[in-house]
C-alpha cells in the first residue's frame, strides 16, 4: 500500500507538468471570480538547500513569483492560478510539507472549478481550464486519500477531454485504492495506447505487480526509467520505485544499486538516501542505517523516514529511543489528518508495527474497510490484525480477499504459512 500511495505522490506531479498551458486574464466577461479570498495567496516556503537542485529552486521562485503578481492583478487569470496550484503540489511532492501545500493548492484551485463549471456556453480555452483545474484537483484529492471523489472529479474532467493520457492515470489510481482492479487495468490500457512514457509504463508496472507479475513489473519500470530524462526528478522517482520493488521482493543489492544510481544524478534525494539506510539496516549496520535516516528526515519531514527509525529501535531492543519518537510520528500524522488527508491505514499500520494495540489497530482498520472494501492492502491489514487477535476465521476471510489479484507479496506468502 505504501509503495503505491508513493507512485501516487509521483504520479500526481508528472500529470500537473503534462497539461496544456494557455494564458487567459478573463477579458471575455464569462467566468469571473471577484472573491477578495482569492487575493490571499498561500506562501511558497523555503526548500532545504540539499534539495534546491541549482536552477530548479530558481525556477520555483520565479513560477511563484510571476503567477502570484498576476493572479493579484486579476484573480480570473485562470492560467496562473493553475500555474500556482501546479506549483503547490509539486512542491509537496519534493519538500514533503504535504499539510501546507496541499490544501493551499485546493484554495487556488475551487474558484477555478466552481466558476469555469457555471459557464453556459464556454469557450474552448475556459473547456481547457475546467480540464486541468479538475485534473489537478482530482490528484489533490488522489493525495488525501479521498479517492472516491477523486475518482468523481476525474470522470468530469475526462468528459471534457477523453483524448488527454495523464487524466486516465488519476482514474488508475483511483480505481486501484477503491479496489476495483479490473477498472484500474482497463484505464491503464486507454493511457498507454494514448501516450507510453514514463507515467503510463509506471502504472502498468504496478497493475503487473499486484497481479502476481513481478519479472513484468520490474520490465515496466525499466521502460518507464528509460522514457525519462537522466537526473530529472521524476526520473529519479520511478528508479526510486523499481528500487523500492527489488526491496520488497528480497533483492537487496538490486535494490542498493538502484538508490546508488539515483544518488549518482541527484545527491541527496532523501528518498534513495533513506532506501539506502534500509539496505544497512538489512544488513544488521544499524549505525549506518539510522545515520542515512536522520539525514533523510533532516532534508524532508517526511513521517516514512521516522517510522522507519522506529522499526530500528525496535530491532534494537531500544526501547526508551522509541518510546520517545513514537509520540513524534503520531503528532505528524495528526498534522496531516488536521489538513483533511486520511491516515487511517497508515494508523493501523502504526499500531500494528510500531506500537502494537489490535484493539486501535482494528478501529482504524475497518473504518477503511467501510470505504474501500474491495483493496487488496487494506484486507491485507486486516488479517494481520485479527490473526494477531487470535480470530483465525476473520483473519482468513481478509487474507482470501487480500489474494484477489493473485499478489506475491511476500506478506501473502508468510501469511499464507501462518494460517496453515
Amino acid at each position: 500500500m505504501k509503495n503505491f500511495l508513493l507512485l501516487i505522490a509521483f504520479f500526481i506531479a508528472c500529470t500537473t507538468a503534462c497539461t496544456n498551458n494557455q494564458n487567459s486574464n478573463g477579458k471575455d466577461g464569462k467566468a469571473k471570480f471577484t472573491s477578495q479570498e482569492a487575493l490571499t495567496i498561500p506562501t511558497l516556503l523555503d526548500r532545504n538547500e540539499a534539495i534546491r537542485n541549482g536552477k530548479e529552486w530558481d525556477n520555483v521562485q520565479n513560477i511563484y513569483g510571476n503567477s502570484k503578481k498576476a493572479l493579484l492583478q486579476n484573480p480570473n487569470d485562470w492560467d496562473a492560478r493553475l500555474k500556482l496550484a501546479e506549483l503547490f503540489i509539486q512542491e509537496a511532492r519534493v519538500t514533503g510539507e504535504h499539510p501546507h501545500y496541499y490544501p493551499a493548492a485546493l484554495f487556488i484551485l475551487e474558484p477555478a472549478v466552481e466558476q469555469l463549471s457555471t459557464v453556459a456556453n464556454p469557450n474552448a480555452k475556459e473547456k481547457d481550464f475546467l480540464f486541468r483545474a479538475l485534473s489537478y484537483k482530482a490528484s489533490v484529492q488522489l493525495s488525501l486519500h479521498d479517492f472516491s471523489n477523486a475518482l468523481l472529479t476525474g470522470q468530469k474532467a475526462v468528459a471534457i477531454n477523453p483524448y488527454n493520457a495523464q487524466i486516465y492515470g488519476a482514474l488508475v489510481d483511483a480505481h486501484v485504492e477503491l479496489g476495483q482492479y479490473k477498472q484500474a487495468v482497463e484505464m491503464a490500457d486507454k493511457m498507454v495506447s494514448i501516450r507510453p512514457d514514463l507515467r503510463s509504463y509506471s502504472r502498468v508496472s504496478y497493475l503487473r505487480e499486484i497481479h502476481g507479475d513481478v519479472p513484468g513489473a520490474i520490465e515496466a519500470l525499466d521502460m518507464a526509467i528509460k522514457a525519462g530524462l537522466p537526473g530529472q526528478e521524476s526520473t529519479a522517482w520511478a528508479r526510486l520505485t523499481l528500487g523500492n520493488l527489488y526491496k520488497t521482493y528480497g533483492e537487496w543489492d538490486n535494490a542498493a544499486l538502484q538508490y546508488q544510481m539515483i544518488l549518482q544524478e541527484r545527491a541527496d534525494y532523501p528518498f534513495a538516501v533513506a532506501g539506502m539506510g534500509a539496505i544497512a539496516m538489512h544488513k544488521k549496520d544499524y549505525p549506518t542505517a539510522m545515520a542515512q535516516f536522520q539525514k533523510a528526515a533532516s532534508i524532508i519531514p517526511e513521517v516514512s523516514f521516522y517510522e522507519q527509525m522506529a522499526q530500528l529501535y525496535k530491532e534494537t531492543k531500544n526501547q526508551a529511543a522509541l518510546d520517545s519518537l513514537l509520540p513524534k510520528i503520531l503528532a505528524m500524522m495528526q498534522e496531516d489528518m488536521d489538513k483533511g488527508h486520511d491516515m487511517s491505514l497508515e494508523l493501523a499500520a502504526f499500531y500494528t508495527d510500531l506500537m502494537p494495540n489490535p484493539t486501535k489497530a482494528l478501529e482504524y482498520a475497518q473504518a477503511e474497510y467501510a470505504r474501500r472494501p474491495d483493496n487488496i492492502d487494506v484486507n491485507r491489514r486486516l488479517a494481520m490484525i485479527y490473526s494477531a487477535m487470535g480470530d483465525k476465521a476473520k483473519a482468513k476471510e481478509h487474507y482470501t480477499k487480500a489474494c484477489a489479484t493473485g499478489s506475491k507479496h511476500p506478506e501473502l506468502v508468510k501469511f499464507k504459512k501462518v494460517l496453515g
